[in-house]
């Protein structure tokens, strides 16, 4: 298992830090594009659909996110604003009041409305990304790296700490080996991250702005709940992967990446914060 992590990691990087680093932000975004039509084929097939359904899911989002292509909105941010509003509000809402209602309210969801949002949201995703490599390759890098290390240090936090403070697990109907101890480390974390980016950014060795920055330049006060926020929301988009997968008995959301599960797998905590890192961005 070890071994096939370590492949298929390295395989990936091999494709998506060429296509990250190259002068024009095309590259990375077609390697984007593969990756949430591929979603959208496991988002499909986790809510029960058949595999010619899958795959004509995952054609209707590649089509949709070409359209926005096509139409200018990966270069054009002012238009998405109030989309970046609309997002950060419905995933605040309705991850609140999912992840309070559990798998049972989950599974009285319509599978169509369950498919459509999921489609939406993964098209949401694509464009924030895209629009945050328009940006600039620190700025996307640095919301890509807060999420790592949230979940690195959730991850050894909770190994170390867990359930030795705080009553109760996180979510043990959802994911009984999340604990709250867990999600306090990765905060600590992030903001450890943030202000030492910061710091970076303000000094000669910065190569372009990062959204610390970006936050930090509606003061300092500014950045420490915005950091925190996008922390929280990134637990959010685990978890929510996690009810579906258990509303469908399955462990992964499929086997396209050897050793690590599927790509909903990988993008699960990313889903909710880039569109959030987008909205703190512009508005």
């Amino acid at each position: 298992m070890l071994k096939q992590r370590v492949i298929t990691a390295i395989a990936l990087l091999l494709v998506l830090l060429p296509a990250l680093f190259y002068p024009s932000p095309t590259p990375f975004s077609v390697a984007a594009l593969v990756l949430i039509t591929l979603g959208a084929w496991e988002w499909a097939r986790l809510n029960g659909y058949s595999e010619a359904v899958a795959r004509l899911t995952g054609a209707v989002c590649l089509g949709l996110c070409l359209l926005a292509w096509w139409s200018g909105l990966l270069i054009q941010p002012f238009p998405l604003q109030k989309v970046w509003l609309l997002a950060g509000a419905f995933w605040v809402l309705a991850g609140a009041w999912l992840l309070k209602a559990g798998i049972g309210q989950w599974s009285k969801i319509r599978p169509l409305v369950r498919l459509t949002v999921g489609v939406v949201l993964l098209l949401l995703a694509w464009l924030a990304v895209c629009q945050a490599r328009v940006v600039g390759i620190e700025f996307l890098l640095s919301i890509l790296i807060l999420v790592w290390v949230a979940d690195i240090f959730a991850y050894f936090t909770g190994r170390t700490f867990g359930g030795q403070y705080a009553r109760g697990k996180l979510a043990p109907s959802i994911s009984p080996g999340k604990s709250w101890e867990g999600v306090w480390g990765g905060m600590v974390g992030v903001v450890v991250l943030a202000f030492s980016w910061y710091w970076v950014d303000n000094s000669a060795y910065s190569s372009g702005p990062s959204i610390f920055t970006s936050l930090a330049g509606r003061g300092l006060w500014f950045l420490l709940p915005a950091v925190l926020f996008l922390c929280a929301m990134s637990v959010v988009g685990d978890l929510l992967e996690s009810m579906v997968k258990r509303s469908a008995g399955v462990k992964d959301s499929s086997g396209l990446l050897p050793g690590h599960g599927g790509v909903l797998d990988r993008l699960d905590a990313l889903l909710p914060t880039l569109p959030l890192a987008m909205m703190l961005h512009s508005v």
